[in-house]
């Protein structure tokens, strides 16, 4: 695992609540100031601190938020290991194939395709209410579909212990290395765009940024969960886009080509982000992991590309070619517009996606307005990323993972043959 060297370290003079306090109020009034205000970082501009020294969102926003229990908060003191792995046996896999039981003959249920491929809209479906086979269904149906807009849930006005529950169903919750959670529950992360002025387009000409969640982790996310609390009337939806559809559109040599090779994903910018804001970073340590660029979907059999998000070079590749290629991929799917959709948000909406199969970006088309938009995450872990079936079989969470030099060394004469790739025990 590499480790961040944070821009901001902790003295010890500041290692008590008050010294805190002090510190993030100096880095709020000193010239550094931030390109983009977050809406998942600590904003010292904005935000507070407590006099314990967590750090959380201003009494004016608290007072004027309608789900005050989701607010984010950010705890210095809380650190977190890894998340250990283990041999993830997607819910997808036990779903009625027909799904009959999510979607039962003459059922008061309403489903809407948003593109021919890729995207559905569900009413009559209240997810807090599903039985555990209901949700096995509705596993499969959203790896199928990619992303599914359900309206009308409840699941905002539900315990959040009460929406944990449902969301271990998929998997072990993801607790971010850095994002703001409610106090008690960093299994949640939250996403909290302040009203007011925006820092988002001072620097830059667009804030769409094409992500699959934490791909730096070793086994990031696959079915998940975003739900509006508030947000603007009109605007904020989130873009999405079929990586699926994106990989099956390219020609057989270059998917062939593209298939042989391996990304570095890290999460060190991320964390040092963080903690230049004056923010926080859970973790001890910085993933860093090595993924397959193009991704085989264990349930539906089919691969997708899979960058480029925290990506940060190709292995076997200098920079400048790696470069080449991830621009073109990043090019490639955010002006295939024949291969996204927006979806909207309404009261009670509930967002769920594949994260191995959809890209996504958050659109910021409503601000500046006098207005937040707020929302909460549920991130069921995923299997350990892979580029075939025969990898996924013979993986193993016993397995020692490949170091990033390890992986350096097996492409340093060109891409591996492919029964190298799929045996986890060949280059050691």
């Amino acid at each position: 695992m590499a480790r961040v060297n944070p821009v901001y370290t902790l003295q010890p003079n500041e290692a008590t609540a008050a010294g805190r306090k002090k510190k993030f109020e100096g880095i709020a009034n000193s010239e550094y100031k931030t390109t983009s205000d977050s809406p998942t970082h600590f904003f010292p501009e904005n935000d507070s601190v407590r006099t314990d020294g967590v750090l959380t969102v201003s009494r004016e926003a608290k007072e004027a938020s309608l789900y005050p229990q989701w607010l984010p908060t950010w705890n210095p003191e809380l650190n977190f290991v890894d998340e250990p792995a283990f041999n993830h046996v997607d819910r997808g896999f036990f779903a009625d194939p027909e799904l009959r039981r999510l979607f039962p003959q003459n059922g008061k249920h309403d489903i809407k395709k948003l593109t021919p491929k890729f995207g559905s809209v569900v009413e009559g479906i209240q997810l807090s209410e599903l039985s555990n086979d209901q949700k096995d269904d509705l596993a499969l149906f959203v790896a199928q579909r990619g992303v599914v807009v359900f309206r009308d849930q409840n699941l905002k006005d539900k315990s959040l212990s009460e929406v944990k529950k449902f969301g271990q169903h998929f998997g072990p919750l993801h607790i971010h290395q850095t994002s703001g959670a409610p106090e008690g529950h960093p299994e949640f992360h939250i996403s909290y765009k302040r009203s007011g002025r925006t820092r988002s387009f001072e620097k830059k000409v667009s804030a769409m940024t094409w992500h699959s969640d934490v791909t730096y982790e070793l086994q990031p996310p696959g079915t998940t969960f975003f739900g509006i609390l508030e947000g603007p009337e009109s605007g904020g939806d989130t873009a999405f886009a079929d990586t699926i559809e994106a990989y099956e559109r390219l020609s057989p040599t270059f998917q062939n080509f593209l298939s042989g090779l391996r990304l570095i994903h890290s999460a060190k910018a991320q964390a040092e982000d963080s903690l230049a804001r004056g923010s926080i970073q859970r973790k001890k340590f910085t993933s860093e992991n090595v993924h397959p660029l193009v991704r085989y979907h264990p349930v539906l059999g089919k691969k997708s590309i899979f960058a480029k998000a925290f990506g940060t070079r190709i292995i076997g590749l200098k920079q400048e070619e790696s470069d080449l290629i991830l621009q073109f991929i990043e090019n490639h799917v955010a002006t295939a517009l024949d291969l996204q959709l927006r979806a909207s948000y309404e009261p009670g909406t509930v967002v769920a996606w594949d994260n191995r199969r959809a890209l996504h970006s958050a659109l910021f088309d409503f601000l500046p307005v006098d207005s937040v938009r707020h929302c909460f995450r549920i991130t069921p872990i995923a299997e350990r990323p892979v580029g075939s079936r025969e990898e996924y079989e013979n993986w193993s969470p016993s397995n020692e993972e490949r170091t990033v030099e390890e992986w350096e060394q097996l492409y340093q004469n060109g891409i591996p043959g492919s029964e190298i790739l799929a045996n986890p025990h060949s280059v050691k």
